[in-house]
């Protein structure tokens, strides 16, 4: 009986590394086909480790070796993990990677930045594990990044430049108005109020009133980032992001006004929640 569950121990083992082989070879053709990478470039040499295991305990069930081509397997598989192990350490000091999914679990922020050039990248993922470069981010980057989902569908990701300015980039994972193409200011055209905040969308720009500070942003100064959100910036420097909530409605092509709610964060460091605005009155 016990020979009978290794020999099943076994062949699970070496089906393991066939699959796991066969995705480190879509992996291939996806790169060279589609430009896709794994959401954090270490996977590949993870499964890399998985696949030498699988096969080392495979073997070890299956054949019976005696201890010199046991001491010799050993030997090998101790020297291909080692390999593989210094290879995640180079690409841990090469790249910095921030991975954040998404509150339903349906979305993954994934950047990657290159430690040496200072320079970061947004990816769009595919299959949790996948991903592929959408945007290089615009300015040099201090390594310092911060994301927060606002909705389940908006991450803002909050970072320092070089010089030590904020910015923030916005991923967006889904529209509010049957998929067309929509401008969030004038979607959002009126007054809207939330606690010890308010946001105003008039033809002359938007302006937030927060704790009683007044900050007014012409719309060359407003930023759009996919049909949800807007970064309203001044001095090149992030300063709010505005987002439409999972209820907002435009009513667009009727004669009312907006409903539902609206998001506004603030572009800083330090830790910080979403405030929740909602309609209020014509601007």
């Amino acid at each position: 009986m016990n020979r009978k569950y290794k020999k099943i121990g076994g062949w699970l083992f070496f089906l393991m590394a066939i699959g796991l082989f066969s995705v480190q070879m879509g992996y291939f053709f996806l790169k060279s086909r589609y430009v896709i990478e794994y959401v954090d470039n270490r996977f590949f040499y993870v499964i890399n480790i998985l696949i030498v295991l699988a096969i080392f305990l495979s073997l070890f069930l299956l054949l019976a070796v005696n201890k010199k081509w046991k001491m010799i397997i050993v030997s090998i598989t101790v020297v291909i993990l080692f390999i593989q192990g210094v290879f995640i350490t180079i690409h841990s000091y090469q790249t910095k990677h921030i991975l954040s999914i998404s509150p339903d679990f349906k979305n993954v922020v994934v950047i990657k930045e290159d430690r040496k050039a200072k320079q970061a990248k947004y990816y769009r993922s595919y299959y949790w594990i996948f991903a592929r470069e959408k945007e290089i981010l615009p300015y040099k980057t201090k390594s310092e990044f911060k994301v927060k989902w606002v909705e389940k569908d908006i991450a803002a990701v909050t970072y320092k430049s070089a010089d030590s300015k904020i910015h923030q980039y916005i991923g967006t994972y889904g529209g509010r108005d049957e998929g067309s193409y929509s401008y969030v200011g004038p979607s959002i055209a009126g007054q809207w109020q939330g606690d010890n905040a308010m946001v105003i969308s008039s033809p002359d720009g938007i302006t937030v009133v927060h704790n009683g500070k007044t900050e007014k942003f012409k719309w060359d100064s407003v930023v759009q980032f996919g049909t949800l959100a807007v970064v309203l910036v001044q001095n090149n420097e992030a300063t709010w992001m505005i987002g439409l909530s999972e209820n907002f409605n435009s009513n667009s092509n009727e004669q009312i006004p907006p409903s539902g709610e609206i998001v506004l964060y603030e572009a800083t460091m330090n830790n910080n929640d979403p405030i929740t605005l909602k309609y209020l009155s014509v601007e």
